[in-house]
């Protein structure tokens, strides 16, 4: 698909891959839709730079754990722009609950986690889906986890949220591709960035290159992924073959091998 003046929706983009690939997208002439959930700061100045590099971008505030939220989203992206093209289901949560305290792992986490990551890419891709097909075909990605196939992760919760991910994909892939939609989703593993920073390293400089180092030095290529390699990732998907779909992309310079 050449995305030059196309439509892209991208959920949780104001920071990190979202704004990643924003502005990637801005790059090559697609008009980009910046959703956030808190950060309007922050999705205003990826709108700046998606413009600055040539593209156009709107900043849409949304909680896609809300059904509503969700509805709202996509028409303001059809109203403004007069189309949708390609979905990108980016938003995501987690709480840190070690596996084995199954009883702090309360069922309001199981719901926050399930309700934005599972429910909410569910909600967004059932209601962009109409428009998609409208447009001739796109496509919708996903942005899951290797958490989903390991077993390792975050919590319990955001593992099984992301293996639904995953069986989400290959459902609505088999669902929409007569639609003319593909989807595919792309499986990162540790992501460098502010979120890894402050979470996986506690806000400390050196504790945080400590886990970088150790992360790279378990993986082939010895490298720690980047929000620029997985927005590289998803736009090879958007850009690539238009006949790829219900594909699970591993991301992770092959940790998990």
């Amino acid at each position: 698909m050449d995305v030059a003046d196309r439509v892209v929706l991208i959920t949780g983009a104001s920071s990190g891959v979202g704004a990643a690939l924003a502005t990637q997208l801005g790059e090559i002439g697609a008009r980009v839709v910046v959703n956030y959930s808190r950060s309007a700061e922050a999705a205003e100045a990826v709108v700046a730079k998606v413009e600055e590099v040539g593209g156009r971008a709107l900043a849409v505030q949304a909680d896609v754990s809300e059904e509503a939220d969700c509805k709202r989203l996509v028409a303001t992206t059809v109203e403004h722009f007069g189309q949708l093209d390609v979905l990108i289901n980016n938003a995501g949560t987690t709480t840190f609950v070690p596996h084995d305290q199954l009883d702090a792992l309360t069922e309001d986490i199981w719901l926050r986690t399930l309700r934005v990551n599972l429910v909410g890419a569910f909600t967004m891709s059932r209601e962009a889906a109409p428009h998609i097909e409208a447009a001739g075909g796109g496509e919708i990605v996903m942005t899951s986890s290797i958490a989903s196939t390991t077993a390792n992760g975050s919590s319990i919760a955001y593992c099984a949220s992301k293996a639904g991910m995953n069986s989400l994909t290959r459902t609505l892939a088999k669902t929409l591709g007569k639609k003319k939609i593909r989807v595919n989703a792309v499986l990162p593993g540790l992501i460098d960035g502010d979120w890894a920073f402050n979470t996986w390293g506690g806000g400390d400089a050196e504790q945080y290159e400590g886990l970088k180092k150790m992360f790279a030095d378990q993986t082939p290529l010895g490298h720690v992924v980047t929000p620029e390699d997985v927005a590289d990732t998803i736009l090879s998907l958007i850009t690539g073959s238009d006949y790829v779909t219900g594909q699970l992309v591993t991301l992770d310079s092959g940790f998990t091998l």
